[in-house]
């Protein structure tokens, strides 16, 4: 993958965040070993990933921010579905996506 086409929020992340998450795939999601790699409880790894996940989602917000913001404001308007919201949303990334 050439770096024009990695997402914003990869790059965002530092290099603990990235081992975190090859951890966590090499160890097939499991909590529990990865509590065990890094000698912790279980509740700090879980603490972990939510931080982690809140990362990921804030900086992916980020990049359709005002957009998806507009449609999900129709959709609690309930001047649109939340289907038809979440197809809009979709499409729309697709499309963000072949650029």
């Amino acid at each position: 993958m050439e770096i024009k086409n990695v997402p914003n929020w990869v790059l965002t992340l530092d290099e603990e965040d990235l081992e975190f998450i090859k951890r966590f795939v090499l160890n097939s999601g499991s909590l529990k070993e990865i509590a065990k790699v890094y000698d912790v409880s279980y509740p700090t790894v879980r603490i972990r990933l939510d931080r982690l996940i809140q990362k990921v989602t804030l900086n992916d917000a980020v990049d359709n921010e005002n957009f998806v913001k507009f449609i999900k404001g129709l959709s609690i308007d309930d001047r649109i579905s939340i289907e038809d919201a979440k197809l809009i949303i979709e499409k729309y990334k697709q499309e963000k996506g072949d650029r």
